[in-house]
Parts: C-alpha cells; sequence; structure tokens
C-alpha cells in the first residue's frame, strides 16, 4: 500500500477536506452520511457474531477510523469484554474525539492510533485482525491505490476474517466504482457476504469474508 494520510487526504473533487466539519453530517439523520453509517454499524453486528476468534478473543482494526462513530457505539451495545479494537486516525482531533467516546463508553478494550492508516508499518504489531473495516477510504484515493489496499488484506486478516468497506457514486462517475471493488474483492480470495445499494443514496457497503489464501492451483 503507498502512503495515503486518511483525514487529510482531499474528498471527491478538489482541495483539501476539512474532516472535523465533515463529520458534522453524521448529526442530520437524513444525511447519506447518516445513512451509510447505519448499514456500516449494522454489518459490524453481524461481523461480530459471525468472525472468527482466536481462543474466543477477536480483533478488530479500523482504517480511517475518523471519530469512530462506525465503531464505537456497537461495541458499547455487544458489551463484549473479548473484544479488542484498534483504531487507526491521521488528525489528531479526530483522534482524541475517539479517545474521550471509548472512555466514556466505558471500552477499555479500545486504543486510538495516531498514524497514517495508508502505510504498512502501522499494522505491523495489529495483524492479523478478524475484522478490519475501510469505511470512507476508497472514495478518497485512486483506483490503483484501492486495488494495492485490498490486495494487501489478506496479509492484515486471520483465516476467515471479515472486511467492511464503503465507497460513494457520485453523479460525475462514469460507471458504479463499487463495481470494480466488488470484483477485486473476488479476485483476491474474499467472498462477498453481503453489499448495499441503496436507490436513494449516493454509498455503497460491502461485507467480505476472506477465503482463500492461495496462490495458484494446478490445473
Amino acid at each position: 500500500m503507498r502512503p495515503a494520510r486518511c483525514g487529510q487526504t482531499p474528498a471527491h473533487g478538489q482541495g483539501e477536506q476539512n474532516w472535523q466539519e465533515w463529520h458534522q453530517h453524521y448529526d442530520d439523520p437524513g444525511s447519506s452520511l447518516a445513512g451509510r453509517l447505519r448499514v456500516v454499524q449494522r454489518d459490524l453486528r453481524r461481523a461480530l457474531a459471525e468472525a472468527p476468534r482466536a481462543d474466543g478473543r477477536l480483533r478488530l482494526v479500523a482504517m480511517c477510523a475518523g471519530e469512530g462513530r462506525d465503531v464505537l457505539p456497537v461495541l458499547a451495545s455487544a458489551g463484549d469484554p473479548l473484544v479488542s479494537a484498534v483504531l487507526v486516525e491521521f488528525d489528531p482531533g479526530l483522534a482524541s474525539t475517539a479517545r474521550a467516546t471509548a472512555a466514556e463508553l466505558g471500552l477499555s478494550g479500545v486504543r486510538v492510533r495516531v498514524a497514517d492508516a495508508g502505510d504498512p508499518a502501522t499494522y505491523a504489531d495489529l495483524a492479523p485482525a478478524h475484522i478490519l473495516m475501510a469505511c470512507g477510504v476508497f472514495g478518497n484515493v485512486t483506483m490503483a491505490d484501492a486495488r494495492r489496499t485490498i490486495a494487501a488484506m489478506p496479509m492484515l486478516l486471520a483465516d476467515g476474517g471479515l472486511v467492511i468497506w464503503t465507497r460513494g457514486h457520485f453523479p460525475d462517475d462514469d460507471r458504479d466504482p463499487a463495481q470494480d471493488l466488488r470484483a477485486h474483492f473476488e479476485d483476491c480470495g474474499f467472498e462477498e457476504l453481503a453489499f448495499t445499494r441503496p436507490d436513494d443514496a449516493h454509498f455503497r457497503v460491502g461485507l467480505n469474508r476472506l477465503s482463500s489464501r492461495r496462490l495458484f492451483s494446478f490445473v
């Protein structure tokens, strides 16, 4: 993966994104971002129930986690002391908010790491994860970087590990980029468990399981 500083990368379009201001859209229940949040949290609840575990324990890693809204309320409601999580976020302000929220919710098993989510060294001591979150990532990097990231995910995951990912589809896209991502997940040995594409919103949410680590098979 080529380093991409999540929290600082420009969003769809030009110019530098104010990510703390962007997060305020979560507070509008009718916004597309709030709709995406509800779907991601639903899929995370499923992932917590279906992901493999190591001696009963489950490790979650969230790339570009922002304020942790995708993850923290779900972990708090699950109340599972055997689940631990690391939230990776480059923006110190967003990371501070996530850290404070985790403390308020009593999530002692959650760590927030201020680091570049596009740097493989960030995950050196975190793999293998049982759940990997890549929400708000693929719409802010090139398709080449997105494919490279998906290809690297098996190295970050335990056997049977799950990935939750998102991608937007904007009117100026020639085609839905999520379709290319779905195909690349399949090419990289992932089974698709769910794919949400609302008719009235621009977001897509995928849930995939790592099903194969084979490099090749003789025919």
